[in-house]
């Protein structure tokens, strides 16, 4: 059955670590021109290199429109703090915002901060779940007119409209609020790549935005119809979920013919499945893929981003917007505009019976 739901495109800009912010400025921004949805700055305690989240509060007042979306690993990290500083980024970019949790799984990283040894990854997925719920619940904790701002009277805030958050689960309490007011979208958008069986309950129920690998257009469409069979019995809208195929892309030899249907391409842990070939044919497969209802759109992760980047922007998703398959401008300024998701209610306004 053929998809007419909006195609969603957005893309990796990390690498090699780099110092300069000039360089993931340039890459946001060739991005912005594209008009895609968000960028990701990839991250993990395993790796060397500046803090993601930290590098695109840098590029975020140099931005306009484009998504910003960091890793943040939940694992040895306080959930409190994890919410304030993703808050904080959706305030400096206006509303544009995400975060992707991840795991931090070997002993070498929980070394690096002596607090307890590895886990399993499903319990650290089950974990990462209570991160992303303590962060939607201190993201509703101010209500969005909890400030006064009274110079007159000295009140800055009305503690009526202020809430404790009392979560209690198996590795940490948070009582809250926050101490940063609600942001602009409500909550930032939270992303998961729920390729792995215990990723992909927590994106079930948590995330707004799910990346899956897959090889094959059924495959990636049995997998997004799995996801939102999930969500569903969380109670979720299955229709506000989007579900992305996360692939590798290397456009550095135009004239190369893509891996037939990419089963044949060589698996790349940080990436997805893996295209190797010309922008062309890689505007082909994604119009094939969405338009047979495969996925809501694609990620894209470039094995040389300052090379391969342009050549997406300027080749694949130029000749998708030639074909009207993409849009050419944003239609809104937030990141939920841009991914078609309502800005959520406050959680403790509705409760007050204030809403």
């Amino acid at each position: 059955m053929s998809s007419t739901t909006p195609l969603h495109l957005a893309a990796e800009i990390g690498g090699p670590p780099r110092y300069d912010p000039g360089h993931y400025t340039g890459l946001a921004r060739l991005a912005e021109h594209g008009a895609l949805d968000f960028v990701t700055l990839g991250d993990s305690f395993a790796r060397p290199g500046p803090d993601a989240l930290a590098v695109l509060s840098r590029v975020a007042p140099a931005t306009g429109r484009i998504g910003l979306v960091p890793t943040v690993t939940t694992t040895h990290t306080e959930p409190f703090h994890v919410s304030s500083a993703v808050a904080t980024l959706d305030w400096v970019s206006r509303g544009r915002a995400g975060w992707q949790a991840d795991v931090s799984t070997t002993g070498a990283e929980a070394r690096l901060f002596g607090r307890r040894p590895a886990a399993p990854a499903d319990e650290l997925w089950r974990e990462a779940g209570d991160s992303a719920e303590v962060g939607a619940r201190l993201w509703d904790s101010w209500e969005d007119d909890a400030e006064i701002r009274d110079v007159a009277t000295g009140r800055f805030i009305d503690r009526d409209k202020l809430h404790c958050i009392d979560f209690e689960g198996a590795s940490f309490s948070v009582r809250g609020p926050a101490i940063v007011p609600r942001p602009p979208q409500g909550r930032p958008v939270t992303v998961v790549d729920g390729t792995s069986g215990p990723a992909r309950e927590t994106a079930a129920r948590h995330a707004d935005v799910v990346l899956v690998r897959a090889t094959t257009p059924d495959q990636a469409a049995g997998a997004r119809t799995d996801l939102r069979r999930r969500a569903a019995a969380y109670g979720r809208d299955p229709g506000a979920l989007r579900v992305l195929v996360a692939l590798t892309v290397d456009l550095g030899d135009a004239e190369t013919a893509p891996e037939p249907g990419l089963e044949s391409g060589p698996p790349l842990a940080a990436g997805g499945s893996y295209y190797r070939g010309g922008p062309v044919d890689l505007a082909e497969l994604i119009t094939r893929w969405h338009r047979g209802g495969a996925a809501d759109g694609f990620h894209l992760t470039p094995i040389t981003p300052g090379r391969d980047l342009e050549r997406i922007v300027n080749g694949t998703v130029a000749l998708l917007q030639h074909r009207s398959l993409f849009r050419t401008f944003y239609p809104g300024g937030t990141l939920r505009e841009h991914l078609g998701l309502a800005r959520p209610a406050n959680r403790y306004a509705f409760e007050g019976g204030r809403a």
